[in-house]
């Protein structure tokens, strides 16, 4: 089952005031980042957000979810309509994230390696 585009915007509602949120859709679903980094996504209508040591100090009674098969658990957000305390788990799992990976691309025509 794919998620809402309902629920996305429910979401996103609750992070406003959070600069730097953003989303991407990924087969039927949505990846949701603050400021660059990957906190989470919405699979089949739940808010999961990594499993780190701060979401876990935060939200220590969620149950770990599989977003879909082959996928590492992640943590079930179930206090979504609190916007205060989501904007405070998204911005400590951020500050535990290391700094994402500069992109390099594979040399373009007519360019060479070294």
């Amino acid at each position: 089952m794919a998620s809402s585009k309902e629920y996305l915007d429910f979401i996103l509602e609750q992070l406003s005031g959070l600069s730097g949120v953003a989303h991407r859709a990924m087969m039927g679903e949505f990846i949701i980042y603050l400021r660059g980094k990957i906190i989470g996504g919405i699979y089949d209508d739940r808010l999961l957000i990594k499993n780190t040591e701060a979401a876990r100090r935060m939200m220590p009674d969620a149950p770990l979810e599989t977003p879909y098969e082959g996928a590492k658990p992640m943590l079930l957000a179930d206090n979504v309509d609190n916007r205060v305390f989501l904007r405070g788990v998204f911005e400590a799992v951020y500050a535990e994230l290391p700094e994402p990976k500069k992109k390099t691309g594979a040399p373009g025509k007519g360019e060479k390696n070294g």
